[in-house]
């Protein structure tokens, strides 16, 4: 499911989609009723690479069961069902494939190394197909590529460095795979707009290049070996942040007050997570956000009225908790979810002796990283000196 953060760079399909219906027109518009149609153009050596690429994907393919490459005939590539042509970016006078999208397609095979041929390559959709094995090494070499996207497949092996290797990705979603293995603190450092590598098998300690991420959406959901704590140096992220979704990936942490510092953020999901403290009183300052949940945790005390304030909160969830109280305000936002926690006079409320015993539970203290503190030990007990007689 994509939410509205999902999206795609629609500057490169616009100009395949505007390329796609104005070409046949402009050129038909340029004949004479009386003159035969122009001759096929002759492939330039971009399209002969191409022609190699794709001929070798369509013999990979073992299953097509809407016949989406039954035109994949021909060194006509430009023709070809889900393919887009447009002009080189070193050389407009050559046409070159620039977009290949066979989402949904519901294909079923393995991805060929020679796709690395689609040198210029900028947009790569094949979500939603059985594809399975892993990605082609040879992808490291589409250096033009912006856009990558293999989610809802059968895919696996090791996350793929390739990735790491392109310089212009922007959108890299290879989420609903199985994928395993250690995600590289390196793709946080990467320049991109949006990772999705939820839904997979990964193990990830949240490195400290967390908070170095330039990306608007960081979806990280469903990936229950991931550790660490959210770090302090979150508001760093501040300038570009707009989703977090970290819901159901095992983190035990605390919040750290410097969350409230993401001032653009509209999506924020840390549910079902062992998250404890309490909500910080700086969430308040967030003045974009739309969603928050946090419910699933080991979260207690007082819901902060300023968070409740908030001008675009549509959905607070913080069901199954131990919040002891909420003000009033929290109930007029349009959407809430308070149940299973410990607030008096409110429906379906935990039961008063699991509230009573999470309150003697030792406080949980938190360090300077956002992890939950080990508790120092009790000082030594010494034994009275003897009496002396």
């Amino acid at each position: 499911m994509r939410g509205p953060g999902m999206r795609r760079s629609s500057t490169a399909v616009v100009m395949f989609l505007v390329l796609a219906v104005a070409w046949p027109l402009l050129a038909s518009a340029q004949q004479s009723p009386s003159m035969p149609p122009p001759a096929p153009a002759t492939n330039n050596s971009r399209l002969e690479k191409a022609y190699v690429a794709l001929q070798a994907l369509k013999r990979a393919i073992t299953d097509d069961p809407k016949n989406l490459t039954h035109n994949w005939c021909g060194p006509d590539v430009c023709n070809y069902f889900g393919v887009y042509c447009a002009p080189a970016p070193d050389d407009p006078c050559q046409r070159t494939v620039a977009g290949v999208d066979l989402n949904h397609g519901d294909l079923a095979g393995k991805l060929p190394e020679e796709l690395g041929h689609l040198s210029d390559l900028a947009v790569f959709h094949l979500n939603s197909n059985r594809f399975s094995g892993s990605l082609p090494e040879s992808l490291r070499s589409l250096h033009l590529l912006h856009e990558i996207d293999v989610s809802n497949n059968q895919l696996s092996g090791p996350f793929p460095s390739q990735l790491l290797c392109l310089p212009n990705v922007q959108y890299v979603d290879i989420r609903f795979n199985n994928f395993c293995g250690e995600v590289p603190a390196a793709i946080f450092e990467k320049k991109i707009d949006a990772l999705f590598i939820n839904n997979n098998h990964f193990e990830l300690t949240l490195p400290e290049s967390f908070s170095k991420s330039t990306a608007s959406v960081i979806v990280l959901a469903n990936l229950p070996r991931v550790g660490g704590c959210l770090p302090s140096s979150i508001g760093d992220m501040a300038a570009t942040l707009n989703e977090l979704v970290l819901l159901n990936s095992g983190i035990s942490s605390c919040i750290p007050p410097e969350i409230g510092k993401l001032d653009k953020l509209t999506v924020l999901d840390l549910s079902f997570n062992s998250i404890s403290g309490t909500l910080p009183e700086t969430i308040g300052n967030m003045r974009a956000l739309e969603q928050l949940d946090v419910a699933h945790n080991q979260l207690a005390g007082e819901i902060p009225e300023s968070i409740c304030e908030l001008p675009h909160l549509k959905n607070f969830t913080y069901s199954y908790n131990f919040f002891c109280g909420e003000p009033h305000r929290c109930l007029e936002v349009p959407r809430i979810d308070d149940r299973q926690n410990c607030i008096a006079g409110r429906p379906d409320q935990r039961p008063g002796e699991e509230c009573i015993a999470f309150l003697h539970r030792p406080k949980v203290h938190c360090d300077a990283h956002g992890c939950i503190a080990t508790p120092s030990p009790p000082p030594p007990v010494h034994a009275p000196p003897p009496p002396v007689y």
